[in-house]
């Protein structure tokens, strides 16, 4: 089987999406094919959610927000939502999660750490599923 292709939606792309594509970037190296966009993507990364990931030692700092294209979804096997509501395509034989997260915009950094430390717990349960890691 070639390797699984995860797409992370969330509305502006610079929170909960970003942070997500990094863990699993992490977690699963080269295994997973890791890509994030938003269906009204903000013009740059949270910066209280690039502090949190720093803290664990991953870098987010050089992702830009993507909108989410209709080709990305298409070709993924796995998307997982986090509050992108109707402007999520929907794709039969596609695997799909919806994931309520708090979303991070705005929130002091001990409640981004919550946010990270939950994405973490759920991308470890998803790549046990996807048998890649």
């Amino acid at each position: 089987m070639s390797k699984p292709v995860v797409l992370f939606v969330c509305v502006h792309n610079a929170g909960r999406s970003q942070m997500a594509a990094g863990w699993l970037r992490h977690l699963a190296g080269d295994s997973v094919d890791v890509r994030s966009a938003g269906s009204a993507p903000k013009d740059q990364i949270n910066p209280v959610a690039v502090e949190a990931m720093r803290e664990v030692g991953i870098d987010i700092t050089g992702n830009v927000p993507q909108l989410l294209e209709y080709d990305t979804a298409r070709s993924s096997d796995v998307i997982v939502t986090m509050g992108c509501g109707d402007a999520c395509p929907v794709f039969p034989g596609k695997r799909y999660e919806d994931w309520e997260l708090t979303d991070p915009a705005g929130q002091p950094i001990e409640v981004v750490r919550e946010v990270r430390d939950e994405i973490r717990t759920r991308i470890e349960k998803l790549l046990a599923e996807l048998q890649v890691a």
